[in-house]
């Protein structure tokens, strides 16, 4: 990891690394797009034999398997698992589903003025597509985070995709009773759930995180289905100037092993600390080859001259992943896709147990909206209702700002009704 002080004779630098952060964006997906947007096209056009053909293409699919997941396999693969592990799952998603319990929002009903009631009512969408990275590593607790705030929410139909699942990732989905899983991936596999083919109806949105291809085939659905967000490689900000410089570094290589492209940055006004962090950062990724990849490529540690500059920093950066010091620097964060506090609380632990999403936004999506959460599953509709007496009393306000918009028709609309 590379040190840079924000200040002194080497603030220039800084500036232009912090630009070139900052523009950073989700992901580029250019130089995938061409081969995604042929992928979506004939999936459209051909249907299951296009997803087949690809499945087997790029996803591992044998030509005797089927795409769809038999019920018995997963069951099969959860009994096949260690106590411990599924004791580690159980746990996780009960406090994944308590805690999309606790976001679920409510329905209400308001009166503004006498005779007026207004309010808003919950309905969960239709289906929804939980796409499960099977790349790298088998990723069980996306299946977790994915699936279970839909059922929270009330979705009837749940889709899962996975290229190659791993026994990990089917045993998940017995967990969370998802009965339609699909042995798929890629931009096949986005393009399958937004469009549908002759054997899977289509979904009404796909959330998950992928590789570039999913993104690129997530942004070129999304005119037509929606998506959670795009999402690019693993970040991590730690901003502290009392954290432990073992704990720290430990949360730079954990996500940085993620992905070569993962985004790992340190900021502090604490440059004794900064080099202690630097040097255990180096230590620990040593044996680790994509953690020492990326913390070469990008890893970098700011050193700021006083603490509000090292706060403004980190907003703007608006990371996926943020570990501060104390409770109350919650009062300066404002971008962010998930907060932790304290030396105790390891950004891992948000990756499988705590509860919240480890979906997350990035390339500053943060600056625009949270994690994954029970929200994404459903709809706010608002409702209204007048009696003859709540006419009488905004009907003229209505009649009033239609007229002078030149709306006629929306004036008359009420004006007819106030008469006796």
């Amino acid at each position: 990891m590379k040190l840079i002080r924000t200040f002194g004779k080497s603030a220039a630098e800084a500036t232009t690394v912090i630009q070139e952060i900052a523009a950073r964006g989700a992901t580029s997906t250019a130089s995938v797009a061409p081969a995604v947007k042929k992928i979506v096209t004939d999936v459209k056009r051909k249907g299951d034999k296009a997803v087949r053909e690809y499945a087997q293409q790029f996803d591992g699919l044998q030509p005797e398997q089927d795409i769809l997941v038999d019920p018995a396999e997963m069951e099969a693969a959860w009994n096949a698992l260690p106590k411990h592990l599924k004791a580690a799952m159980k746990e996780a998603a009960a406090n994944i589903h308590a805690f999309a319990e606790a976001q679920m929002p409510e329905e209400w009903i308001i009166e503004p003025a006498s005779g007026v009631r207004t309010g808003q009512i919950v309905r969960p969408l239709d289906a929804v597509g939980c796409y499960v990275p099977g790349g790298r590593y088998p990723l069980p607790s996306t299946l977790l985070m994915t699936t279970l705030p839909a059922q929270v929410a009330g979705v009837e139909r749940i889709v899962v995709c996975s290229p190659k699942p791993g026994q990990e990732t089917l045993a998940a989905a017995h967990l969370c009773g998802v009965s339609e899983f699909y042995r798929v991936g890629g931009a096949q596999a986005i393009a399958m759930m937004a469009y549908g083919t002759d054997s899977t109806p289509p979904v009404t949105r796909i959330v998950g995180p992928g590789n570039l291809y999913v993104t690129a085939a997530k942004q070129l659905v999304s005119q037509d289905c929606g998506i959670d967000m795009p999402a690019g490689p693993t970040e991590i900000v730690v901003t502290s100037d009392l954290g432990d410089a073992q704990g720290i570094a430990t949360d730079l290589v954990a996500q940085a092993e993620h992905d070569p492209e993962t985004l790992a940055i340190f900021i502090t006004t604490n440059e004794p600390l900064a080099k202690e962090v630097q040097k255990q950062a180096k230590a620990l990724a040593r044996k680790n080859k994509l953690a020492k990849q990326s913390l070469e490529a990008r890893g970098t540690i700011f050193v700021c001259e006083t603490p509000m500059e090292a706060q403004a920093l980190t907003n703007l950066l608006a990371p996926e992943h943020l570990t501060v010091d104390r409770p109350e620097d919650l009062q300066w964060v404002r971008n962010a896709g998930s907060v932790f506090i304290g030396p105790h609380s390891p950004q891992s632990m948000g990756d499988y147990v705590s509860g919240p999403n480890h979906v997350l936004p990035t390339g500053r999506t943060g600056r625009l909206r949270g994690g994954l959460s029970v929200m994404d599953f459903v709809k706010l509709i608002t409702v209204q209702q007048y009696t003859a007496k709540g006419l009488a009393k905004l009907g003229p306000h209505a009649i009033a700002m239609a007229e002078a918009e030149g709306l006629v028709g929306h004036a008359e609309s009420v004006r007819v009704r106030l008469k006796p």
